[in-house]
């Protein structure tokens, strides 16, 4: 099963559903560069004594700067039990290219 979704969908699901859960999953220095409004930010080392705050009964797209570091973040995720996961193709650089160009590329 393919565990991508792409900038534009994730963006179409962010803004009709309150079921979805967008998760930054860069450093806080990166943070500082650019976000998306609405994501929460819980950096990828933070994530094993975190994860349990994240709902599961929503669905979850994974994101970092290019998509690395959320693949990771989403198979560790699964393992926990964790079953509506996506990773945004692309990371926050895709978003900017695709969805908001307003958001810095770095």
């Amino acid at each position: 099963m393919n565990k991508e979704i792409s900038a534009f969908e994730a963006a179409n699901l962010q803004a009709h559903s309150n079921q979805t859960v967008l998760l930054d999953v860069r450093e806080d220095s990166e943070l500082e560069i650019c976000r998306i409004e609405g994501a929460l930010h819980i950096p990828m080392g933070q994530i094993p004594n975190r994860f349990e705050s994240l709902p599961k009964d929503k669905k979850i797209i994974i994101f970092c700067h290019h998509g690395m570091r959320s693949m990771q973040v989403l198979q560790y995720l699964e393992n926990k039990g964790f079953s509506q996961l996506s990773n945004l193709a692309g990371g926050i650089d895709a978003w900017s290219l695709e969805v908001n160009a307003d958001i810095p590329r770095y």
